[in-house]
């Protein structure tokens, strides 16, 4: 009987677990490379190296409580974060492949450290800008790489 008692115990403890919500921490790397002409854009990679709560800066509207959040747009910038240099997409003769491998190169530098801290690449999200036309030799791609890790 106390057998049983025990085996039931742990089966019950394992169903529970098998439930349990895992809880998370989030982190974001952002690369912004620059499809500008002649080298006059700005590519980057961004990690901030601060937090912010959301909560601080938002506001729930309704019907009846229409009164917008009054944050002050300072207190909502980050100071500290890493900025990683990248080369341009472009340079003066057009298209350079190096500087893409170069970037590849760096970003995936990037990604290994972070999986070797312990973060898991969880979502990859990529956007491309572009002021205008076929013929627009202008714009960004960003993308954000988020990565999660067991708290």
């Amino acid at each position: 009987m106390k057998k049983n008692l025990v085996l039931l115990a742990f089966i019950f403890i394992g169903f529970q677990s098998s439930f349990a919500q895992d809880v998370y921490e989030f982190q974001i790397v952002t690369v912004v490379e620059s499809i500008v002409p002649n080298g006059l854009g700005r590519s980057r990679m961004l990690t901030a190296n601060e937090t912010r709560d959301y909560k601080e800066f938002t506001s729930t509207r309704t019907g009846e409580d229409d009164k917008r959040n009054k944050s002050d747009r300072g207190d909502i910038r980050v100071k500290a974060f890493d900025e990683t240099k990248l080369l341009n997409f472009f340079n003066i003769g057009g298209i350079r492949f190096q500087n893409i491998v170069a970037n590849d190169a760096i970003v995936t530098s990037k990604l290994n450290e972070m999986s070797a801290q312990g973060w898991e690449l969880a979502f990859i999200n990529s956007a491309v800008e572009s002021v205008g036309g076929k013929d627009d030799k202008q714009g960004i791609y960003v993308t954000r790489y988020t990565f999660r890790k067991k708290k």
